[in-house]
């Protein structure tokens, strides 16, 4: 875990913020809380009215139409007449004759004086919410336009046109409305920030949907590789070889034919040497081979096979393996429940939570004294915000195996998150006492320094927070994500933007496969306003991407900067920036 990004929960960031407001800078300070990323400020959202009715339109409606105006309208200025035609097309709206409001509205906008530009751009968004109650989008987006052209910092007719653009799918467009509508109202209504979520989600979800599936197959970094399987104690293919287990090469040294036994047992040994080497771009290949002769260790084989698709990315290859090993009856039962945990895990990824639970409740069932069940399900159990079981799964692990120092350090956590969310003051002392116990009795365990930091962060106990970082690299110098974690750490405690990018520039040159880095680096940029370099990190990070949700939450990133950028060019509006 140590590897891995900081937790976030199933139902969003574990802050309550929407993901794309990660991209959108508002000058606020950067915090680093309880396992997620914070570079937002949380603020009160007010909420706004419907928006729904046209502007000059608080006088009560009329039981009918006195029928004044045309006789009164005589020696009135243009202006004069189009406010009129304008004031009785409101009255025909509140009363819901929406056609004769459109009327009227058009006799204001053919009035009404070019150069009144402020008033007719008033009556052009008028007559587009007309349309938008007959649901006659084209036309809403038209005079949307018109209104805009007049105005450029409309807001009721850039969130009406984003409104129109979105029933008519056209999500850039809309995505770039309503990006000017949450700059120009500084953020703080709910409606326009939640259009914003949600059609950057679907983009999002659309654009990986297409790049995942054409994707080139990467290997991750040796360190996050070692890192995964260091998660897991009773994984026999992640053991080293026995004495006696060496690879079956050729010896056909007297030009005899290998022994057919030697070549089917030789793909999997010859895959777990490779393993021991570091080797790994030979291991699926080796696995391969020793499946199709049907050598002695086909279900071991699968399974390593499918853990090497699962770290490239490729889940698709993978579960037919997974498959494989679980229905095979006979086989080791600890294959069989690693893997219901590596299948449940992908299901997790995938959203899939019901069938996630489902594999590890089954792993349970098979394999009852299996450690790595309890850790692994407490961990989703975290993800699914049920953290009363995610503390009882790693009292289970715990209790099977006291030597567990990752299982102690993830239930500290789950203490502590559950305690800072419920505001508990006395419960988050016993979680911080917890922290000071597993670092005290398992000083070689990284992953107890790096969360006992971001608790630290959430109590702004910034000194030792920073100790507790500067421990995880002295333990594990390769793993990229705590440079980030330092790195945030400076932002929020020295408000140091070069140490930060420094130290996050060095989690790159370590690993240039650390997805996490790039991500942060382009949230950076964004709120530094260097949109184009912002945007050139996210893109780094969306073809490292591990998972089609990762990919598709990337995606949204980009998305939210590119629409700032056009925004920019076409309205001058940008957020303040660091």
């Amino acid at each position: 875990m140590a590897a891995l990004k900081p937790v976030e929960s199933q139902s969003g960031s574990s802050s309550g913020l929407t993901r794309w407001q990660l991209a959108l800078a508002i000058g606020g300070p950067i915090l680093l809380g309880a396992g997620a990323v914070y570079l937002w400020r949380k603020r009160t959202v007010s909420k706004r009215s419907e928006r729904k009715a046209p502007e000059g339109s608080s006088s009560p409606v009329p039981k009918e139409d006195s029928g004044r105006g045309e006789n009164e309208a005589d020696g009135l200025s243009l202006l004069d007449r189009a406010q009129a035609a304008k004031n009785k097309g409101n009255k025909y709206f509140k009363a819901g004759k929406f056609e004769q409001a459109i009327q009227c509205y058009t006799e204001a906008i053919g009035l009404c004086p070019v150069n009144q530009k402020q008033d007719l751009s008033t009556f052009y968004q008028n007559r587009a919410a007309a349309f938008e109650q007959l649901q006659k989008w084209n036309e809403v987006a038209e005079d949307c336009t018109k209104a805009v052209a007049l105005n450029p910092k409309y807001i009721k007719a850039l969130y009406r046109r984003a409104k129109a653009y979105d029933k008519l799918d056209n999500k850039k467009e809309c995505l770039e409305d309503v990006t000017a509508v949450c700059i120009l109202e500084g953020f703080q209504n709910q409606q326009s920030m939640l259009l914003a979520d949600r059609v950057l989600k679907q983009l999002g979800k659309e654009k990986a949907k297409e790049k995942y599936k054409n994707r080139e197959p990467l290997m991750p970094s040796p360190q996050f590789i070692k890192s995964y399987f260091n998660s897991f104690t009773d994984d026999i293919i992640s053991q080293p070889l026995l004495k006696g287990e060496t690879p079956d090469e050729d010896k056909d040294k007297e030009g005899e034919a290998a022994d057919i036994r030697g070549t089917e047992r030789s793909g999997y040994l010859k895959a777990k040497q490779y393993m021991e080497e570091e080797n790994y771009d030979k291991i699926i290949s080796e696995c391969t081979k020793e499946i199709e002769s049907k050598g002695k260790y086909v279900a071991e084989a699968l399974l390593l096979r499918a853990t090497f698709y699962l770290l490239i990315g490729n889940a698709t290859a993978a579960q037919p393996d997974l498959d494989m090993v679980v229905s095979m009856k006979d086989a080791n039962v600890k294959l069989r429940a690693n893997a219901l945990i590596k299948r449940g895990s992908m299901y997790m990824q995938q959203q899939q939570s019901q069938l996630s639970t489902q594999d590890f409740n089954m792993a349970a069932d098979i394999d009852p004294q299996n450690a790595d069940v309890y850790h692994h399900r407490g961990q989703l159990k975290i993800l699914l915000d049920n953290v009363e079981e995610a503390v009882e799964d790693f009292d289970e692990c715990i209790r099977l195996r006291p030597d567990s120092a990752l299982a102690q350090a993830q239930k500290c956590f789950a203490l502590y998150r559950q305690a800072y969310t419920g505001s508990n003051p006395l419960q988050i002392q016993v979680a911080v006492k917890g922290f000071e116990d597993v670092i005290k009795n398992f000083p070689k365990c990284a992953e107890g320094y790096a969360l006992y930091a971001q608790a630290l962060t959430d109590q702004q106990h910034f000194s030792k927070a920073d100790e507790m970082y500067d421990k995880c690299i002295e333990l594990e110098p390769d793993n990229a994500t705590t440079y980030v974690h330092k790195g945030l750490l400076q932002l929020q405690w020295k408000q140091d933007l070069d140490k930060g990018l420094e130290l996050i520039s060095k989690a790159i040159e370590i690993d240039n496969k650390c997805d996490f880095a790039y991500e942060t680096m382009g949230t950076i940029e964004v709120q530094r306003g260097n949109l184009a370099k912002a945007i050139d990190m996210f893109s780094k990070a969306i073809n490292l991407a591990k998972s089609e949700m990762e990919m598709a939450h990337l995606y949204s990133l980009c998305d939210a900067a590119y629409a700032q950028t056009e925004v920019a060019k076409k309205y001058g509006l940008k957020p303040p920036t660091l």
